[in-house]
């Protein structure tokens, strides 16, 4: 597999780090010598790299490189215990939504979870921008009224992006944003691998209340860049695995914190 020479110099560590990841997605793999050449850095520090990204669950050391954590790995360890954990999550998220709310539910398999738990709610109104989770809320007996954001779709979000999409939103006003989250900075707030932030900034802007639905397993996990800072959250929900220590320094931030 030939890859050519860039010299690609990322100005810190964690654009480095998206970088070989971004490489991971379109290649599959990657080897020390290749990242040395292309980002034009030691090996010792292109093999650090790679050993937090997979000490973060997103690729396997392979002898002199890497690849991409095979999804049937992920899918056969922990699909059912993650399940469990995202529909407990969703469960606690329908809680808070009331009839006649005007809610907004972002692209993600955390915040997919919470529209079976819609199926009793009265006149719900909602948007989004996943054609998946469109596609579901059609099949509720108790179907909601739908409202899509439109724009460019972007592959590797599989949900709409962009300044159209942003237009749309600014059009109307929401009770509350279910989002999801790549990691969660316990300084910064909510962060992701994708570039493409603005839209979510968006979401929180125009809904009154900005609900963050996440695994335990993403507390503490750091990404490139910032999607929502934590005074945009009003509360953050996940599962009964956070510990008290975790739980203390997302609310110093004035952010709810419930487990479910």
């Amino acid at each position: 597999m030939e890859m050519t020479k860039r010299h690609i110099q990322p100005r810190n560590t964690q654009q480095r780090r998206h970088g070989i990841m971004q490489l991971l997605l379109e290649r599959g793999e990657v080897s020390v010598d290749q990242l040395v050449q292309l980002f034009d850095t030691s090996e010792v520090t292109i093999r650090k790299d790679l050993t937090v990204l997979e000490n973060n669950g997103f690729l396997v050391r392979r002898y002199g490189g890497a690849i991409l954590m095979p999804q049937e790995l992920i899918e056969d360890e922990q699909e059912d215990f993650l399940s469990e954990r995202k529909l407990s999550i969703a469960k606690l998220a329908a809680e808070r939504i009331l009839d006649h709310n005007r809610i907004i539910i972002d692209s993600g398999t955390t915040t997919a979870a919470l529209i079976k738990q819609l199926n009793n709610k009265q006149g719900l109104v909602v948007m989004t921008n996943s054609m998946y989770v469109a596609n579901e809320l059609r099949s509720l007996e108790n179907e909601p009224t739908l409202l899509m954001t439109g724009g460019t779709w972007d592959k590797a979000s599989e949900s709409f992006q962009g300044k159209v999409a942003e237009q749309v939103l600014r059009s109307y006003n929401f009770d509350q944003l279910f989002i999801g989250a790549d990691g969660i900075d316990f300084e910064r707030g909510t962060t992701t691998f994708n570039e493409l932030v603005g839209l979510s900034q968006v979401m929180a802007e125009v809904a009154r209340e900005v609900i963050v639905m996440v695994e335990s397993q993403k507390i503490g996990r750091k990404m490139p860049n910032v999607e929502l800072v934590w005074q945009q959250i009003d509360v953050l929900i996940t599962d009964n695995l956070l510990s008290e220590e975790s739980k203390k320094r997302i609310e110093a931030h004035g952010v709810e914190v419930i487990c479910a």
